[in-house]
């Protein structure tokens, strides 16, 4: 609509004023309804579900949201994992929000993590911000990180040789 050139450029302001303002919308035609829909944020689309009769074997990775009510044996990597009740993830798991409602063996990273009252979580938990409900059985350690979705994996091979003696010493 405005430009820096013209705002700028020196000259007579009387011919400036004399031109109708209609050209300028005419340059740059006014945008359809499906313009502003495809210039808007994309809806968020609906969580993936694992319904409880699926077996997976193998990783998953996504940058959307998936909801767990079977059985997985791999890693998982998501924006938000929920664990259904009857669900069982025997691998890590890594999401920016993690609500466990059913059973985890294995490492859990997370920036929110949620135990409920029906979660069992074998493993230890690595977060920024964590909730555990009475009720809720979790067998591990609990470790705070500002940032544990990257600085987890990069310090946990170093752990073990900081932590004491080599092995044979």
């Amino acid at each position: 609509m405005f430009s820096k050139s013209k705002i700028n450029e020196p000259g007579p302001r009387a011919d400036d004023a004399a031109k109708p303002a209609a050209p300028a919308p005419e340059a740059r035609p006014t945008p359809s309804p499906n313009e502003f829909k495809a210039s808007a944020p994309k809806a968020k689309p609906p969580a993936s579900v694992l319904s409880a009769d699926l077996h997976v074997v193998g990783n998953m990775k996504t940058t959307g949201d998936i909801q767990v009510e079977g059985t997985v044996e791999g890693d998982i990597r998501a924006h938000l994992l929920t664990i259904g009740e009857t669900a069982t993830i025997k691998g890590e798991v890594v999401a920016d929000d993690v609500v466990v409602n059913g059973r985890i063996v294995g490492r859990v990273r997370g920036l929110k993590v949620r135990l409920t009252a029906t979660a069992r979580v074998e493993g230890d938990i690595i977060h920024k911000t964590i909730a555990i409900e009475s009720g809720a059985h979790f067998e591990g350690s609990v470790q705070r990180q500002d940032d544990p979705l990257n600085s987890g994996a990069k310090k946990a091979p170093g752990a073990p040789a900081a932590q004491g003696k080599p092995a044979g010493q």
